[in-house]
C-alpha cells in the first residue's frame, strides 16, 4: 500500500478540499427552508451534510485514489476497515444541530489516520472562513482570508482556567467535573471548534464526558496535538485512537491546550 505523503502539500490540499465542501454547505445554508431528516441513531441530517460528503469523497478519490475513506455519511463495515493501515476519516458537517440553528458553529472535518493515530487533520468553519490545519511532525496553522499563521497555543497558565463544553450536548457528569474543578470560566461552543480554541490558546480544557464518534474528533485532535496540546482518554494518559474496534464511539476524553499541566 502506498502511504499518503505527510507533508505541507498534502495538508494544504486537504484544506482546499475542506473549503470546497464548505462552499457546498453554504449553498444550502443560504436557503430559506432547509429540510431536516433523522438518521437511524436519531441524529439529524440535511442536504448540506450530503452535499459536503459528495464533494469530499470525489476530491479525495481524485487526489489520493489509493486511500480508503470512512465518512459519517457512509460507514464501512468492520470486516473491511479492520484491514486498513491508513485511511481518511471525515465528518462532512460536524455540528449539524448548530447548522440548523444557524449560529455558524459548524465545521468540515477531514483527518488522515495511520495505524490508529490521527496524523493529520483540517477543520474548516465555513461561516467564519477559518481553517485549522495540523500534521504530526510538521506543526499547526490557522488560515484566514488566504493567510496562514502558525498555531502554538498559549504556554502561560491562567489563574482561572477557561473550559469549553458542548453547546448542544450537556451531561450530569460534566456538571460534576466542573464542580470538582472549582473556579473556572465555561464557554459553550459547537462542533470541533472546541479543540481549535485550545490550539489557539483561547481556552485551556475540553473535558468530554459524553458520547462522541470517531469522525467528530480525529481531525481536530490532529490539529491540537500538532500545536502541542493533548487528547487523552479521560482518567488515563493514553491518547484517543481510531479504527481499533467495531464500534465507532469514542470513550470519554480530556483535551488540553499546549502548556497546560493542571497544577
Amino acid at each position: 500500500m502506498t502511504l499518503v505523503a505527510l507533508d505541507k502539500t498534502t495538508l494544504d490540499r486537504l484544506g482546499q478540499i475542506a473549503r470546497q465542501a464548505g462552499a457546498a454547505i453554504m449553498a444550502v445554508y443560504g436557503q430559506d427552508d432547509v429540510a431536516v431528516t433523522q438518521k437511524s441513531d436519531d441524529s439529524p441530517v440535511t442536504a448540506a451534510d450530503l452535499a459536503s460528503h459528495t464533494v469530499i469523497i470525489e476530491q479525495l478519490a481524485e487526489a489520493f485514489p489509493h486511500t480508503p475513506v470512512l465518512s459519517e455519511e457512509a460507514v464501512i463495515d468492520w470486516e473491511s476497515r479492520r484491514q486498513w493501515q491508513e485511511y481518511f476519516l471525515i465528518d462532512p458537517l460536524d455540528g449539524t444541530k448548530e447548522f440548523i440553528k444557524r449560529n455558524g458553529e459548524f465545521t468540515v472535518n477531514i483527518a488522515l489516520v495511520r495505524d490508529g493515530v490521527a496524523v493529520a487533520g483540517v477543520v474548516f468553519a465555513p461561516v467564519l472562513d477559518t481553517c485549522y490545519l495540523g500534521a504530526n511532525g510538521l506543526g499547526a496553522w490557522l488560515e484566514r482570508q488566504g493567510e496562514q499563521q502558525p498555531l502554538q497555543g498559549c504556554a502561560q497558565k491562567r489563574e482561572v482556567p477557561v473550559v469549553v463544553g458542548s453547546r448542544s450536548h450537556q451531561s450530569a457528569e460534566m456538571a460534576g467535573y466542573l464542580a470538582e474543578l472549582g473556579d473556572h470560566e465555561l464557554l459553550s461552543v459547537g462542533s470541533s471548534l472546541k479543540f481549535c480554541m485550545l490550539a489557539e490558546g483561547r481556552a485551556d480544557l475540553y473535558p468530554r464526558l459524553g458520547p462522541t464518534s470517531e469522525w467528530d474528533t480525529a481531525a481536530a485532535q490532529a490539529v491540537l496535538e500538532s500545536a502541542g496540546g493533548r487528547v487523552v482518554v479521560y482518567g488515563e494518559t493514553n491518547p484517543l485512537v481510531y479504527n481499533k474496534k467495531e464500534q465507532l464511539l469514542n470513550p470519554w476524553f480530556m483535551a488540553t491546550a499546549p502548556g497546560w499541566n493542571g497544577d
